[in-house]
């Protein structure tokens, strides 16, 4: 990845990915964790790409304002934009961005980290081995 490149999902609002849906608020209108949830795919999608197999990524930071609604039935994408990777290389910025058919629904800045996927499992599963 070099800074500059972008990666886009896009969709369409329906009712399950309203915030009344979600439970996020009572509107129907496209849920702020449902436009979240499609930033932090576009920058997935943008890491994964060339990895390695047994390598991932997992979000670990996520500023995010949610400037407008969006409508049941209509179509919204969302944009990743790979910023920056940290000195040690374990950190990747991205600027994310959202929008419907009208314009701008909302934007703000994603961190991923890198990660082995095998390790990173391992570690998660091993909480559940921990006595209490």
């Amino acid at each position: 990845m070099k800074a500059g490149d972008t990666f886009e999902v896009k969709g369409t609002v329906t009712e399950e990915s309203t915030a009344a849906s979600l439970g996020s608020g009572a509107m129907p209108v496209f849920g702020t964790p449902w436009m979240i949830a499609m930033m932090e795919n576009a920058a997935f999608q943008l890491m994964q790409q060339g990895l390695p197999e047994g390598r991932s990524s997992v979000g670990t930071k996520l500023e995010i304002s949610h400037v407008s609604p969006s409508p049941v039935g209509m179509q919204v994408r969302a944009l990743a934009e790979f910023v920056s990777l940290s000195p040690s290389g374990k950190m990747a910025e991205f600027k994310v961005s959202a929008y419907d058919e009208a314009g701008l629904i909302g934007e703000g800045t994603h961190q991923r980290a890198y990660i082995d996927y095998d390790r990173f499992m391992a570690k998660c599963s091993g909480k559940l081995n921990k006595e209490k």
